[in-house]
């Protein structure tokens, strides 16, 4: 079974100051994130080993020499908390193991919080041209609900210094279906997020899953298991959260983002023209991608999917041994799924961008029958060569993809 070459790469940086009550990430927070405490030092160090390992690996993998990556992403986790010099060296070991290709894009995701931000002109010029930022609502309850740590104005602070900081590629991520919020609330935050014109919108209803009900979280998992504190808060939260009030608001966000010039190009994101993530295209097309960091996923572009253990203690064991030895790969987990999944998923994840799915690719996966049956029921429209989904198929896709 043959892996393609990876054209993207996954940076998972997991610290944060304080760990949001709704969060699944793979997150450290407290004295694992600051003071003389902090195991960011040693992280880094581990995670340039990971790097050259895993450079080395995915090299043996597809049998010769790695074209350069397209895409990196430091995603977190807060990486905005790592000091430029820290992101200057991950991605001088990116680009001497994998090669970075000219003109890649290099996202970097960023808290607001004055605090969190970090030194926006000194990761620009370590490399980073792209930011995302955590902006998640623009009204304060809500933030205070969510357990985050800016202000509105904060997030606004946080876009004028990185366009200051000559980052012309800025994202703002927003969550729906919050408990407490209302179609008002939601409507002032769009036309709050808009007015910042950024170049790129992830928008995202809330979910509130539990990792340890779904065998996430052993000792190999890619995932924490949450606090009681964020159990109990999620508990009270779900109650709160309607699908139909979550429709509406994706509506409305599909109406304000168009209005301002952003095109929806997959289900929960929306760009200017050139401001497509390349990173998240390469997931969503089928590419292959490696991964580093705690509970980071890599995929291999056919069937192998690869994921880190999340606990940080090991993958620090592994990658800096104490008693000298080579530093070895960190503990986690693949899987090889069957062709049939293997290949609903890809058509899955091209049906969820505005491209499609092409008639010829439909045909010969079969998919006849689903697709009639979505464009009988206004999920699916026939254009621009391609299936795409209507708005009403991006609200019920799951409905869809059920019969991929």
């Amino acid at each position: 079974m043959s892996s393609s070459a990876p054209v993207a790469l996954y940076v998972h940086v997991p610290f944060c100051l304080s760990v949001c009550p709704y969060c699944d990430f793979v997150v450290y927070a407290g004295r694992s994130a600051r003071g003389s405490a902090s195991a960011i030092d040693r992280f880094v160090a581990a995670l340039l080993n990971d790097i050259e390992l895993r450079a080395a690996d995915a090299a043996h993998a597809c049998a010769g020499r790695l074209p350069p990556l397209a895409s990196v992403y430091l995603g977190g986790g807060t990486p905005s908390l790592l000091a430029p010099l820290q992101v200057e060296r991950i991605l001088a070991a990116c680009d001497a193991h994998f090669g970075i290709a000219a003109g890649a894009e290099v996202t970097l995701e960023a808290n607001p919080g004055e605090g969190e931000r970090g030194d926006l002109r000194g990761f620009r010029a370590a490399g980073v041209n792209r930011l995302s930022i955590g902006a998640q609502s623009l009204q304060p309850a809500e933030l205070r609900r969510l357990g985050r740590r800016h202000s509105p104005a904060d997030v606004a602070t946080t876009v004028r210094r990185a366009r200051a900081a000559a980052f012309d590629n800025l994202s703002l991520d927003l969550l729906y279906d919050v408990p407490g919020q209302t179609l008002d609330s939601w409507r002032a935050t769009l036309a709050a997020t808009v007015a910042l014109t950024p170049d790129h919108i992830s928008a995202y209803a809330l979910s509130l899953d539990d990792p340890t009900a779904d065998g996430l979280t052993g000792p190999d998992g890619d995932h924490l298991p949450p606090s009681a504190g964020a159990q109990r808060w999620r508990e009270r939260a779900r109650p709160e959260q309607d699908e139909d009030f979550a429709a509406a608001c994706y509506e409305l966000a599909d109406d304000a983002f168009s209005r301002a010039g952003l095109a929806w190009y997959e289900i929960s994101n929306w760009a200017r023209p050139d401001r497509f993530s390349r990173h998240n295209l390469a997931y969503w097309l089928g590419g292959a991608y490696e991964a580093v960091g705690p509970g980071a996923h890599a995929f291999d572009g056919g069937r192998r999917r690869r994921w880190n253990g999340a606990r940080l203690d090991r993958y620090l064991a592994a990658l800096l041994p104490g008693d000298g030895s080579p530093a070895g790969l960190p503990p986690g987990a693949d899987e090889i799924v069957e062709p049939d999944v293997a290949e609903s998923d890809r058509l899955i994840l091209r049906l969820r961008t505005a491209a499609g799915l092409p008639p010829d690719e439909a045909r010969r996966a079969g998919l006849g029958e689903a697709l009639e049956w979505g464009r009988a029921n206004g999920l699916l429209k026939a254009a621009s060569g391609a299936w795409q989904l209507t708005r009403r198929g991006r609200l019920l896709s799951s409905e869809l993809f059920d019969r991929v």
